[in-house]
């Protein structure tokens, strides 16, 4: 089969495929419990989860919900840190905690391989990506990111209360990925709309849902099929290109893959810069001393993911187990909460305080285990360019209004909007 063969529309049968799996009741509303009812979609544990998270760490450390059919929050560093290095107990087929259970059959590949990949397959295929990802190479992109972020604040000129989030953090990575995958950059606002409905719009009507990820793998394959016809130094055509146990990757591992790059390595991103901001804006004595020593900013930026940690990750049960005194179900949800774990006190000395200067910061904002974040290195860049670039050009900013900062519901927590007033 030649590389056109694999995506011309006659191949392309996936929407003709019916979609199996398990889905369950749609449950939202008030939690009664956060102990026996937690729920990541709801505005209070989006506006603050971390109030949350220590008093169950206290009175329930590993506590349920009949929501999303049935799951399991770990607020404890060891167990999270135990979950995510146990393969053989947990799978990662699924990694987005929602009312819908993809059939067990899609294991070891999954839907966004590497990342919903169990092992073996896991080692192989996210193998292949780590060359695109080398400190080496995302330094390449430091000069590019750095002049885009000047242009952002550029355009901001006469403007006195900005929103740093939408105006600023959230085209950073935008541009950034566009850029590694040969998208265009003018694509950038349906970036936008294909990661807020993947990871906040669990909770819609399954229909709406797969429609709405039908149009993010739609968006994918023209963008394929472009890359086919017209081939570039890129990641799309690394990965057409790229063979795994001497056979080019299937069509729905090349879209997998490019969506969990889209998705992920976009949301994650924006939303530890915007949160680092948010920090910055509502603490000015740690502002005022970044501005004055710079050279301080790396050990602070690793702070700020350690306390604003932005990614929360999904597992399913592969069989009943008992866990730490809980009876797991096969097909459990656990929801991987590294934010939880890099609040834990018997972790980190003032766990639930922001130390700027703090040296000795094992945090685990980019997960454990095999799944830990392949892209670490471009999302540290990112957030120390945008920062620095920010410190610079506006060393002296607060919040315009704390009661209008909003925070993205899901998996991924970080300001959706941030007015900031400049001085």
């Amino acid at each position: 089969m030649t590389v056109d063969d694999r995506f011309t529309p006659a191949a392309d049968d996936r929407q003709d495929a019916p979609l199996e799996g398990t889905r369950n009741e749609i449950i939202t509303g008030p939690v009664s419990d956060w102990a026996t009812d937690f729920s990541h979609t709801e505005g209070e544990w989006a506006a603050d989860p971390y109030p949350i998270q220590d008093d169950l760490r206290q009175r329930c450390p590993i506590a349920h919900t009949e929501r999303f059919g049935g799951g399991w929050l770990p607020t404890r560093y060891e167990d999270v840190a135990a979950i995510a290095y146990d393969t053989e107990s947990f799978s990662s087929r699924s990694i987005i905690m929602s009312n819908f259970r993809p059939p067990k059959e899609i294991a070891p590949v999954g839907g966004v391989p590497p990342i919903s990949s169990d092992p073996p397959f896991h080692h192989d295929a996210r193998k292949l990506l780590l060359p695109a990802f080398t400190k080496t190479e995302v330094s390449k992109r430091e000069a590019a990111t750095r002049a885009f972020c000047h242009s952002l604040i550029d355009a901001m000129e006469g403007q006195e209360v900005v929103d740093a989030a939408r105006d600023y953090a959230q085209h950073i990575p935008v541009r950034v990925i566009a850029d590694m995958l040969g998208f265009p950059q003018e694509d950038g606002p349906r970036f936008r709309e294909f990661i807020e409905s993947a990871l906040e719009g669990v909770n819609l009507p399954p229909d709406e849902r797969i429609a709405n990820m039908g149009r993010l793998f739609d968006y994918l394959l023209v963008q394929i099929r472009d890359h086919v016809d017209r081939p570039r130094e890129d990641l799309t055509t690394f990965l057409i290109d790229a063979e795994l146990y001497g056979q080019k990757l299937t069509p729905d591992h090349v879209a997998g893959t490019m969506a969990l790059l889209l998705i992920a390595g976009i949301d994650t991103t924006w939303s530890a810069i915007g949160a680092s901001l948010w920090h910055l804006a509502k603490t000015p004595a740690d502002r005022e001393r970044l501005v004055a020593e710079p050279e301080l900013l790396p050990t602070a930026m690793e702070e700020f993911l350690r306390a604003y940690a932005p990614v929360t990750m999904a597992r399913l049960v592969k069989e009943d187990l008992s866990w730490n005194g809980v009876e797991m179900k096969a097909e459990d949800w656990i929801l991987l909460s590294f934010p939880a774990a890099n609040r834990d006190p018997a972790y980190f000395e003032r766990a639930d305080e922001v130390v700027i200067d703090r040296e000795a910061n094992r945090h685990v904002a980019f997960g454990l285990g095999i799944h830990r974040c392949v892209g670490s290195h471009l999302a540290r860049m990112e957030l120390r360019i945008a920062l620095e670039v920010w410190l610079e050009r506006v060393p002296s900013f607060t919040l315009a209004d704390p009661e209008a900062v909003t925070w993205a519901t899901g998996q991924v927590r970080g300001p959706r909007t941030l007015p900031l007033r400049r001085r």
